[in-house]
């Protein structure tokens, strides 16, 4: 227990933000992305099918702005939190996320993940399994929802513009108790409509779709694989509530996930998820850095960009063998192949 505590106070350091570093990645991000959706429109009236060939790189700085945002709901990117609470909120409205709403939630997942006997509170809708045991004891018809819904391309393709452009627009799983929160989500909605109402009026209406869904979709998609995937694995541990502890559960419940260097910088050194998890309250432009200085954090296993893509097979957690299975594994147990 004193190792552990070693670590946390070892990580402590780096949660100290950098506003030089943080202002670059706002400009960085924000810039990129105006940059590009500016390019797309341009390209869209010599041929769309070139403005389209833009959409990754303009959903990239868009999952680098989602990344702030959350950086901000953690109070991590900036010294002051009204800082980052503007911050956040200007995010808000290009990722289409409630600032306010998301935050709260997403603080809920920082108190519960891996936790089997707490998992179900509401809090996460993303990143909670079912136990093996659980699985096998529903009828045919639920086991087989469950299995669809959790199929890799219903979950990471079909679902997440869904939860963006739909869901995030009424406060469906915001407590009534949540006043604030539930009003923020209108706010958000209202200042979503007088930015793209302004913007279709002035560009058109069906070129702002055509160019801001696209957009959207992708970065949604992305979005979704890189925070379940980092939830994810055959390495990843769930425990019951008698025997977690949140370095335990920033450690082994969430994965390092070594990304190429693009792609790292895309997703805001979110692939180190593990040191996240450990101290929330290290700006994403400095996860790198805790992660080179402590020897602990290096020796952790890491999961490769391809073992991330097949780690979203795993979905059931096997309580008697202590690790994370796939549906066919699940299918081997009942058989007994």
């Amino acid at each position: 227990m004193n190792e552990q505590a070693d670590i946390r106070q070892d990580a402590r350091p780096f949660q100290t933000p950098v506003l030089h570093m943080g202002l670059t990645q706002v400009v960085t991000s924000f810039g990129g992305f105006f940059a590009s959706c500016a390019a797309m429109y341009i390209l869209s009236g010599v041929s769309y099918w070139l403005a389209l060939a833009i959409a990754p790189l303009a959903a990239g700085f868009l999952v680098r702005v989602f990344i702030i945002q959350h950086d901000c709901g953690h109070a991590s990117f900036f010294r002051g939190r009204s800082a980052n609470n503007i911050l956040g909120f200007a995010c808000s409205l290009l990722t289409l996320t409630p600032y306010a709403s998301w935050r709260r939630q997403h603080a809920g997942h920082h108190g519960i993940w891996n936790d089997l006997d707490r998992r179900l509170s509401g809090a996460d809708i993303y990143s909670s399994c079912l136990t093996l045991a659980e699985y096998q004891a529903l009828n045919p018809l639920r086991r087989w929802w469950f299995r669809t819904t959790r199929h890799p391309f219903m979950f990471n393709f079909l679902i997440p513009p869904f939860v963006f452009l739909g869901l995030f627009r009424v406060p469906f799983d915001t407590p009534t108790t949540w006043r604030r929160e539930r009003r923020a989500v209108h706010v958000t909605n209202v200042a979503l409509l007088v930015m793209f109402g302004g913007l279709g009026l002035l560009l058109g209406f069906g070129e702002v779709a055509m160019v801001q869904l696209p957009i959207t979709v992708l970065a949604s998609i992305i979005g979704v694989w890189l925070f379940s995937v980092q939830h994810r694995g055959e390495t990843t541990t769930w425990a019951r509530h008698a025997e977690w502890n949140p370095v335990s559960a920033a450690l082994q419940g969430s994965t390092y996930l070594r990304l190429p260097a693009i792609l790292q910088w895309f997703t805001g050194n979110i692939g180190y998820h593990h040191i996240h998890h450990l101290n929330p309250r290290v700006p994403n432009y400095r996860l790198q850095e805790c992660h080179e200085a402590l020897p602990a954090l290096r020796a952790l296993p890491t999961l490769s960009f391809w073992k991330g893509l097949r780690a979203m097979r795993f979905i059931l957690w096997d309580e008697d063998r202590g690790r994370m299975v796939t549906f066919r594994q699940a299918r081997a147990r009942v058989t007994g192949s």
